[in-house]
């Protein structure tokens, strides 16, 4: 075990050999590492874990700092994604939105009608 008085590098972990296929000396980046890691934990506690934590973490952020400040980041997101790529960006997305809605309510109602007439169908006979 490594205790804190021990002087050890991020490179001494690099130094050993691997058998995975990976850089020589068993060098992994930063990126690769965090995907294994993941990887690990998917396959361990599967995909749910995942939300799990995640609405946990939610909870203790709202209980540690309150809805101002998911007003206060989501502003601030809001103002990053207007100055990359302009006001007209809303106003793209929120079209294709509204099309989006409107397609889904027309199907909707074309499901219903078609269940209608089967529903009728059986009912005359």
């Amino acid at each position: 075990m490594i205790t804190k008085s021990q002087d050890v590098k991020p490179s001494d972990y690099a130094e050993k050999p691997s058998n995975d296929g990976g850089k020589p000396n068993g060098e992994m980046s930063v990126r690769e590492a965090g995907k294994k890691g993941g990887d690990t934990v998917r396959e361990r506690y599967g995909v749910t874990f995942y939300e799990q934590i995640g609405r946990k973490g939610g909870q203790a952020t709202r209980e540690r700092h309150g809805s101002k400040f998911y007003e206060a980041i989501g502003q601030k997101g809001g103002r990053a994604v207007k100055d990359r790529y302009g006001a007209g960006f809303y106003e793209e997305i929120g079209h294709k939105g509204g099309q989006k809605v409107k397609t889904l309510i027309a199907e909707a109602k074309k499901n219903i009608s078609n269940n209608e007439a089967v529903a009728k169908k059986k009912a005359e006979a």
